[in-house]
């Protein structure tokens, strides 16, 4: 039976870390920057530690908050109607560097679209639990979860914002799939998928421009491969052991971006590989102990919820970081906990908030968990074949 335990200890450890380093990265990162916009070397770093404090204690918030009330369909309706319509609204607003992705206000401004992850996250895992033995029904459950995926992603591809899309997209695959969905309907959704995606690679002239300056980015490194050749000087430039903190040259208004989608390379330059390996070697802790929580989560709706939150942070950092090291195309996508940017830092703070309540409820220990798994297999076996299909227990890949 669940009960209430204390948060678990380690992923807030690594939440509260990253996002403390991110403080200190940005001020590395962006001083140089700020006074060369006539502001102190402590413009940005204030900022981001505002937001910090604010995405802290919505974090701590969301800790206090029983995820099961967030099994209401009216809350999470009312989150999927809210975020549709705040989609909506960034056309409203003058774009900022060829995008309408932020709806602004005097003093701050809010991206929907990072909201969208954590709301994705919720709707499906609530969908699913509710039609749980339906998993393998296309109709039932996978095209109406495809629908809601759909839509969320293609309001934000038209900002445009093609990486967030395929974020919601990775959240969108490993929910349902672990869920209990066919291989062949994934496959199915997978064709026409890919097919959109390519075209908005290939006939959208500035994608494929990016298209070939990732499989050549010295062929112009003065113009369309600037970015990413600065981005790898950086990188290469720390070495083992780095250069220093605050010691950076690329920063000094060479690397665009340096404090916010390119930090990852300032991190690179200044703390070098131990540097880089260590932020990768947190985000897999973050990532085991999320995965734990998902295990260890006493109902269906916290798995999946648990796990859809863990899989789209993670997968962005992992996205962000092979940007930067022209793993990827280039594509602008903050690396959670770490970059500038309230827009994006306060909603992830927010869903790791809920990821920690689900953590304070706990079925036992992992290795029990696991093992009362094993032995009620053969129980769930001979049940399928003594009871009624319409009356079967729900089935899914955590059980």
């Amino acid at each position: 039976m669940a009960r209430k335990l204390h948060p678990d200890k380690w992923l807030f450890a690594a939440t509260i870390g990253l996002a403390l380093f991110g403080v200190v990265m940005v001020y590395s990162a962006s001083a140089v920057l700020a006074v060369s916009e006539n502001h102190g070397s402590f413009y940005y770093v204030i900022k981001q530690a505002i937001w910090t404090g604010i995405g802290l204690v919505a974090m701590l918030t969301a800790m206090q908050f029983d995820y099961n009330r967030l099994r209401d369909p009216r809350i999470v309706y009312g989150l999927l109607l809210l975020t549709v319509l705040l989609l909506l609204a960034v056309f409203a607003f003058s774009p900022v560097n060829g995008a309408r992705r932020w709806i602004k206000f005097s003093v701050f401004s809010i991206q929907p679209s990072e909201l969208s992850k954590l709301v994705l996250a919720i709707f499906l895992a609530f969908f699913l639990e509710r039609h749980a033995g339906e998993e393998r029904n296309f109709w039932r459950t996978f095209f109406p979860c495809g629908i809601v995926t759909a839509l969320l992603a293609g309001l934000i591809v038209i900002e445009p914002d093609f990486g967030t899309s395929l974020m919601l997209a990775v959240t969108f695959i490993v929910v349902i799939y672990t869920a209990g969905a066919r291989l062949s309907h994934l496959a199915m959704a997978a064709a026409p998928a890919l097919m959109l995606a390519a075209g908005l690679l290939i006939f959208v002239p500035w994608r494929m421009a990016r298209l070939v300056t990732f499989l050549d980015p010295w062929a112009d490194p003065q113009k369309s491969g600037f970015q990413v050749v600065q981005s790898l000087i950086a990188v290469g430039s720390g070495g083992p052991n780095g250069l220093g903190f605050a010691q950076g040259k690329q920063k000094m208004l060479f690397l665009p971006f340096a404090h916010s989608d390119f930090i990852f390379a300032v991190i690179g330059e200044e703390l070098g590989l131990i540097g880089t390996l260590t932020v990768l070697l947190v985000f897999a802790l973050f990532l085991y102990r999320g995965i734990r929580t998902s295990l260890l989560a006493p109902d269906r709706f916290g798995k999946l919820l648990s796990l859809g939150i863990v899989s789209a942070i993670v997968a962005q950092a992992l996205f962000n970081m092979s940007v930067v090291l022209s793993l990827v195309p280039t594509k602008g996508i903050p690396l959670p906990f770490i970059s500038y940017g309230g827009s994006s830092l306060v909603p992830t703070l927010a869903a790791v908030g809920v990821l920690l309540n689900i953590s304070q409820h706990a079925t036992g220990s992992l290795s029990m968990g696991l093992l009362r798994e094993a032995s009620a297999k053969p129980e769930r076996e001979s049940r399928k074949l003594r009871v009624a299909p319409a009356r079967r227990m729900a089935s899914s890949r955590f059980g």
